[in-house]
């Protein structure tokens, strides 16, 4: 944040226009070009940039999105989709391999972000407020919990680790919580998202933080460990496919009420029962070390490796 805040934008190029969302790359450079960086923020899974003239500059990294901050000048490598050009002679770079990720312009104010439930760590997400959001929902906790609509910027790494830490299985129907059952999922979320903050996130695949990679990803319990002991009883964490994304839990912990066993069964059928977990973690850490070499050739492609001024998003 302190590397940009008070500088002023007087340029931008836009190499891929879809990475605007709703934006022409003209119209674009010529909302930006002359405003101020006066903070910068997140809002669920958006890195929010507040520019001076009440207008907000926000960014989805999605997959493969990466913003760095590098010395004018520095080489440009082809998959930076867009360049913002500072007083300074810097430049911030949103790099993004798959083209998933999007920028745009919100006018400041209430209605920028109505869309989105309450953030987690918020002293106003109490229990009390957690409780009432989730009695007045009936689908599974999984889905429940990456509904921005519900809660803003839980994603689905620190769902899995957060229904584990509170021993609810994913396919779990919040209408079954107990009190009990919720004040344990209202603590695990926030202690999970606190952790990971602390840690600047978990760099597993692209994602890279302001300080280089993130270190979360050393303490994550369940997730991308499928095969692997549980940490807490030893047996083997599953992984099935819900949603289109991966979910991974102990069966044994995380035990899933008989009602909801019935209505989840088609879904169960589908979990992966790893005969040999000691092959499961040599391939998964073969991907991770090829994540950490192409995080590696991002920042030095982005001309960081030895400044280290990258910046990037929240815990993702």
């Amino acid at each position: 944040r302190g590397l940009i805040v008070g500088a002023t934008i007087t340029d931008a190029r836009c190499s891929w226009p879809r990475t605007l969302r709703g934006e022409d790359p003209v119209a674009f450079a010529a909302a930006v070009t002359g405003r101020r960086i006066l903070a910068v923020g997140r809002r669920a899974k958006l890195v929010v940039v507040e520019l001076s003239g009440g207008l907000l500059l926000t960014t989805h990294l999605k997959m493969t999105g990466q913003l760095f901050v590098v010395p004018g000048g520095a080489p440009e490598d082809p998959y930076v989709r867009l360049v913002l050009v500072l007083d300074d002679g810097r430049e911030i770079r949103f790099r993004d391999i798959r083209k998933f990720g999007r920028v745009g312009l919100e006018l400041a104010g209430p209605a920028a972000f109505e869309g989105f439930g309450p953030e987690p760590l918020d002293p106003a997400f109490t229990v009390r407020a957690f409780r009432a959001r989730l009695r007045a929902r009936r689908g599974r906790l999984k889905p429940l919990l990456l509904d921005q609509s519900f809660l803003a910027g839980v994603g689905n790494i620190y769902a899995d680790e957060a229904l584990w830490m509170a021993r609810l299985h994913p396919l779990r129907s919040a209408a079954s919580l107990r009190p009990a059952d919720e004040r344990r999922l209202h603590r695990a979320i926030r202690e999970v998202l606190a952790e990971a903050v602390a840690r600047r996130g978990s760099s597993i695949d692209d994602y890279t933080a302001p300080e280089g990679d993130g270190s979360m990803q050393e303490r994550l319990a369940v997730y991308g460990r499928s095969g692997a002991p549980c940490g807490r009883c030893g047996r083997p964490i599953r992984r099935l496919v819900l949603g289109g994304r991966a979910t991974h839990f102990c069966s044994w912990c995380q035990r899933l009420p008989a009602p909801d066993r019935a209505a989840a069964a088609t879904i169960l059928r589908t979990i992966e029962r790893t005969a040999r977990p000691a092959a499961t973690r040599e391939r998964s850490e073969r991907t991770r070390r090829a994540a950490a070499t192409r995080r590696a050739a991002a920042r030095t492609s982005a001309g960081t490796a030895a400044a280290r001024t990258s910046a990037g998003a929240g815990p993702g």
